[in-house]
């Protein structure tokens, strides 16, 4: 196992650009733009235990519900998987920035970083 340096701040600002740009191009402008589209609740409370859908079936709580299907995150992952391929291959043609560059710049993910820091060890094989 290679262990590679923190990257330097030159190649943080490398990787903040080349990473918002993998998500602008790879996974904001597919399906989940449709499932983001469309009139969403609000919530008095604030908590929202105010809000429900109202279903034949019965009413489900907003905090109980899954806002995306089996089937739409199927179809989100094929295409995010896809369109992350095909930036992978053609980097210099579409590591541009768009509305992205008007995005917070990227931070290390914590949650990734435990996995990183517990394979460092050895010990997350």
């Amino acid at each position: 196992m290679t262990i590679r340096a923190d990257p330097s701040a030159k190649d943080r600002r490398d990787l903040d650009l080349t990473a918002r740009s993998m998500v602008e191009v790879c996974f904001r402008n597919t399906k989940i733009e449709d499932l983001h589209a469309g009139v969403f609740p609000q919530t008095a409370s604030g908590d929202w235990s105010d809000v429900k859908v109202v279903t034949p079936f019965g009413e489900i709580a907003w905090n109980e519900l899954s806002r995306i299907s089996d089937a739409e995150m199927k179809e989100l992952m094929v295409e995010a998987v896809n369109r992350v391929f095909t930036y992978a291959a053609y980097p210099e043609e579409l590591s541009t920035l768009a509305g992205a560059s008007r995005w917070d710049p990227a931070e290390l993910d914590e949650r990734l970083m435990r996995t990183v820091h517990r394979k460092r060890r050895g010990d997350g094989d």
